[in-house]
């Protein structure tokens, strides 16, 4: 199937955006944190921003967070099998690499690839996600040029709240989970928040028929995590705690062999230290010593030979200032950062890098006009990167504002871009990136609409190809191409007849300006569309993902069709605490790929009974 840009599709789209009567989405309410690293009404954010709700992870019944992620606007993934595979997410066109992830402000990742580990991100420990869009390079430092992506956890308030989940699908998946969350009252309060889980499927094979190393066997997999976090009140405005996340990951995949379990085990961890401080009237601190582990082993045999494993632990140091002057505001940002691989199939692999930043973000905010300036200083093994962005949004009032931004942003070379022997070149330099872009949001009591137009340039781009520099024989990773991500990406949400609707359309052309290719995996347009309805304690709904046609090779040989999935749900709560959720997945049966030659889930249900309050 092909999905060409229809004029049926953005007259859906355009069509939420003229409907009545009262809206139900996320509004101008909505406190945004990621956007500029401290708590801040959507309102009052310049960035292109969507928030993902516990409501809407409640009710999604996906087996990974990517799934939740692809019926996002502006974000696509590629995945190797089930949702335990190999995954990649695309933000606006840019690469997995060029984005930045974070687990309650923890930054996660492999340093060798440069990606997170999204199949081993626990879905049933998050509480919400925010997607910031647009470099933010200034504010996270390298390899936020498409974005960054926020998961946050449940924090504790209140009374005492239990919390569980039990649910069971297609492929035999079984899912289960458990929390607990409150606080103590009074000036000195203690807050806390601990949940575990497991998830668990026998899958289906990896790879299609007749693909080379193709078995037959069902790839499945299998999670484990437990997170926490506690804090502890000394005084008004003075707060230290400590939260944890572990998550561990078995899966199986195709190598060809028959005779093995071809598989892969993997572990997220991630501990952080916290202590905020109200200084003075105008200024609060902010210190964080945090640590994650990315561990990644594979075994294809049972010879010593067949076992491979790389760790990539973090260390960071975060020191934010926050200081209020009159109506602006000023942070001061200070970050150390340590970078340690450690590989038992490449000693060159095994190294250390340290990073170091400052950086400084002013805003201020008089009357309709809201101004947003910042720049930053990274050092490191690469030398000294500066980049700077400037933002710009006037209320036009009556819940119309438009904004324009333009920022630099940088990505440092993996350690496998730098190091790896036969691939990686030391010369290598950081890629740069230009954007620029216009937005345009409206929020009503009848309906929302999300606008922007970007431009984002890169150079210097890293691509694997042949010959290397100086002669080298084989091909090998250097700067040499120049890519352009661009786009229209357009996102509504309003209520009809008691129907509440929602939908979005990317038009994009993410291409290597060095070839004319597109990017791989990658799509001219895709688009998702949703409609639920209340009546009473039943709640059902549908969902429509769209993508077009994509190429799964950097020179546009091997192409990827474009697909349609429909998906239907129906939640019945029968007690303020208690509901089933009953969904079933791609409901025409359609196949498709995310990758060329993998497989991936044709109609499949699920049904989970849930108690609690989430």
């Amino acid at each position: 199937m092909n999905f060409p840009v229809t004029r049926q599709a953005a007259a859906v789209s355009l069509a939420l955006a003229i409907a009545s009567p009262s809206a139900f989405a996320e509004t101008l309410d909505t406190v945004v944190v990621t956007a500029t690293r401290t708590p801040q009404r959507a309102a009052d954010v310049i960035a292109d921003t969507t928030v993902i709700h516990a409501e809407e992870i409640a009710r999604s019944g996906a087996g990974s967070v990517a799934d939740i992620l692809q019926r996002q606007r502006g974000i696509e993934i590629g995945r190797n099998g089930s949702a335990g595979a190999s995954t990649s997410v695309f933000v606006r066109g840019a690469n997995s690499n060029q984005v930045v992830v974070l687990l309650d402000g923890v930054r996660v990742g492999s340093a060798t690839t440069g990606a997170a580990s999204w199949n081993a991100v626990p879905l049933g420990a998050i509480d919400r996600i925010e997607i910031v869009y647009g470099p933010l390079t200034t504010l996270y430092g390298a390899d936020a040029i498409g974005g960054v992506i926020q998961i946050f956890t449940r924090k504790g308030e209140g009374g005492p709240v239990v919390g569980a989940s039990s649910g069971a699908g297609s492929n035999a998946t079984r899912q289960a989970d458990a929390s607990i969350h409150g606080s103590t009252g009074g000036e000195r309060a203690l807050s806390y928040a601990f949940s575990a889980g497991y998830e668990d499927s026998d899958g289906f094979s990896a790879t299609r028929p007749g693909t080379s190393g193709h078995n037959a066997d069902e790839d499945g997999y299998r999670r484990r995590s437990v997170n926490g976090r506690v804090s502890k009140a000394l005084a008004r405005g003075h707060e230290i705690g400590a939260q944890f996340l572990a998550s561990r990951l078995f899966n199986q995949y195709d190598s060809g062999s028959s005779a093995y379990d071809t598989h892969g085990d993997q572990e997220l961890n991630t501990v952080a230290l916290f202590m905020t401080n109200q200084i003075l009237p105008n200024w609060r601190s902010t210190l964080q010593l945090a640590r994650s582990d990315d561990k990644q082993s594979s075994f294809t045999s049972t010879a010593a030979s067949g076992a491979s494993q790389i760790d990539t632990q973090q260390d960071e140091l975060t020191w934010q200032n926050t200081i209020a002057l009159g109506p602006d505001t000023l942070q001061l940002l200070y970050s150390h950062r340590q970078e340690e691989v450690e590989s038992s199939s490449s000693a060159a692999l095994s190294r250390t890098r340290i990073t170091n930043s400052y950086a400084g973000v002013y805003s201020l905010k008089r009357g309709s006009h809201l101004v947003d300036l910042s720049a930053r200083h990274d050092r490191s093994v690469y030398g000294s990167k500066n980049t700077g962005a400037a933002g710009y949004g006037y209320d036009f009032g009556n819940g119309l504002r438009a904004t324009a931004s333009v920022g630099t942003s940088f990505r440092a070379p993996t350690f496998n871009e730098l190091y790896f022997p036969g691939f990686g070149l030391e010369s290598n330099q950081p890629e740069k990136g230009r954007n620029r872009e216009v937005g345009l949001r409206y929020d009503g009591n009848s309906v929302q609409l999300d606008a922007a137009y970007y431009r984002n340039r890169l150079t210097d781009m890293i691509v694997s190809a042949s010959p290397c520099p100086g002669g080298r024989p084989g091909s090998c990773a250097y700067n040499v191409n120049e890519a352009l991500l661009e786009g229209v990406t357009i996102g509504a949400s309003t209520r009809i007849a008691g129907v509440n609707l929602r939908g979005s359309i990317d038009w994009q052309d993410p291409r290597d300006e060095t070839t004319g290719k597109r990017l791989a995996r990658r799509a001219k347009e895709h688009a998702s569309f949703a409609a639920d309805y209340t009546a009473g304690t039943l709640k059902t709904g549908a969902e429509w993902q769209l993508s077009g046609g994509r190429f799964d090779d950097a020179g546009n040989l091997r192409p990827l069709g474009g697909y349609g999935l429909l998906n239907l749900y129906t939640t019945w709560q029968f007690t303020p605490e208690l509901s089933l959720l009953v969904r079933v997945n791609n409901v025409a049966d359609k196949h498709y790929e995310l990758a060329r030659n993998y497989g991936t889930s044709g109609r499949t249900w699920f049904a989970a009974l849930r108690y609690g309050i989430r």
